[in-house]
């Protein structure tokens, strides 16, 4: 098991909206790139925080989008489309979405429309 299946989600969210409005982006546009891989919306998400929910109940409770499989690319050097362990994979489209986000993405382009 990995270090991310122990990790919560409140734990890291905050590493998110710090990262995303470093960059000039919006929470509201980083809850609409968590909305679109989870089918979470903010009042959703905002439980899973309060809950404490560990990234496995996160992706547990998440209703994860058919278009996920068109993320693909690195995130920390490894190629997200590779990654074997499923929570791992989420977890990481996740944080490549909060990338793209960061580095300025126009949205229509983060959420593979």
């Amino acid at each position: 098991m990995s270090r991310i299946h122990q990790l919560t989600f409140a734990a890291v969210y905050p590493h998110y909206v710090a990262k995303v409005e470093r960059k000039g982006r919006t929470v509201d546009e980083l809850h609409t790139v968590i909305e679109w891989l989870t089918g979470l919306d903010e009042p959703a998400v905002r439980r899973e925080i309060e809950d404490e929910h560990t990234f496995v109940e996160f992706f547990d409770d998440a209703t994860l989008n058919p278009n996920a499989h068109l993320i693909t690319g690195t995130i920390c050097g490894i190629r997200v489309e590779e990654i074997e362990d499923p929570v791992d994979q989420k977890a990481r489209y996740l944080d490549k979405l909060v990338d793209e986000l960061a580095r300025g993405r126009p949205l229509e382009k983060i959420l593979r429309a």
